[in-house]
């Protein structure tokens, strides 16, 4: 894990970077179908104030859970957020805090998994909702970076164990995809990379130019996750924080590592991709023909490695 240190509603705006998020969405993007204008609130999982993003049309929408990066603050994933939405997910995006190794910080766990299933139905149910009879509520997917990216992994495997528990804890029956970017199986303080035995279908986001958790253990990682499909989808120029709105957030560790990539390129392209993985793997025929046999060729920045 070489990674960053690790349901009364307010509605409200999402404080968000606009600008980029509008300059991401204008970057022409191949697509089982055209992204959809998107809306976003912000409420509580189990206590944890998060921003939720959804789209403006469509019902039986699935429920993406986005587990942050260690002290990365959830404003700093709207644009990757907004337009993972646009693809027709709910996209959940919490801030979470607890106490890893005696100091205390934004530290995901696999146990807000189970927490936004829950937190689905109830907003399924509510008449007050923006998202009263809309959501899919038998589908979860999750998506992570860095800290989050391992927990999606650990909780890919239907088992999450601590650090990235704070009790072990088993995966929700409406599991059905992962995808991460910037993460990795690295056993902590040493330079192993541990199998990942995972029971649903895993996604690795890859920047080259990550300098936290770099490529070479990130496809590691992806040699050794024994379940299928899996891909390993790598990013040319991209940084440890290509999918954030911008370099270096306030509070998480820096990657001394520059990044070559335009920003608003990178995060489309990360959630682009992110996009179609989940979508390939609940059913979508378009996107399972744009991740194994399309995408690779038409995106410049991207090469694509997976076993179906």
């Amino acid at each position: 894990m070489n990674v960053t240190l690790f349901r009364s509603w307010k509605r409200q705006a999402v404080v968000a970077s606009a600008a980029l998020l509008a300059a991401a969405l204008s970057v022409p993007a191949p697509a089982s179908a055209a992204p959809t204008a998107v809306a976003s609130y912000t409420t509580t999982i189990n206590g944890d104030s998060a921003d939720v993003y959804y789209p403006t049309t469509g019902t039986r929408l699935p429920v993406a859970l986005f587990l942050q990066g260690a002290n990365v603050d959830k404003a700093n994933y709207s644009a990757y957020a907004g337009i993972l939405a646009s693809y027709g997910f709910v996209v959940a995006v919490p801030n979470h805090t607890r106490s890893l190794f005696g100091v205390s910080g934004l530290y995901p766990e696999g146990a807000q998994a189970g927490w936004t299933v829950d937190w689905a139905e109830a907003e399924d149910d509510d008449p007050a909702s923006p998202l009263y009879r809309r959501i899919d509520e038998n589908t979860l997917v999750l998506s992570g970076h860095s800290f989050g990216a391992a927990t999606a992994l650990s909780v890919s495997t239907g088992l999450c164990v601590i650090p990235f528990c704070t009790i072990a804890n088993t995966a929700p029956s409406e599991l059905e995809a992962v995808v991460t970017y910037g993460g990795n199986n690295v056993l902590p303080g040493t330079e192993l990379v541990l199998p990942v035995l995972n029971t649903v279908p895993v996604g690795y986001l890859q920047g080259l130019a990550d300098g936290v958790a770099g490529p070479a253990e990130g496809e590691t990682t992806y040699h050794l996750t024994a379940g299928t499909p899996k891909a390993f989808i790598s990013l040319t120029g991209a940084n440890h924080y290509g999918v954030t709105n911008g370099q270096n957030p306030a509070g998480a560790a820096p990657d001394p590592s520059a990044q070559t990539l335009d920003q608003a390129t990178g995060v489309e392209t990360i959630a682009r991709w992110s996009a179609q993985w989940l979508l390939a793997q609940t059913g979508d025929s378009a996107a399972k023909r744009y991740v194994y046999t399309t995408g690779d060729a038409a995106d410049p920045n991207v090469t694509v490695t997976y076993v179906r």
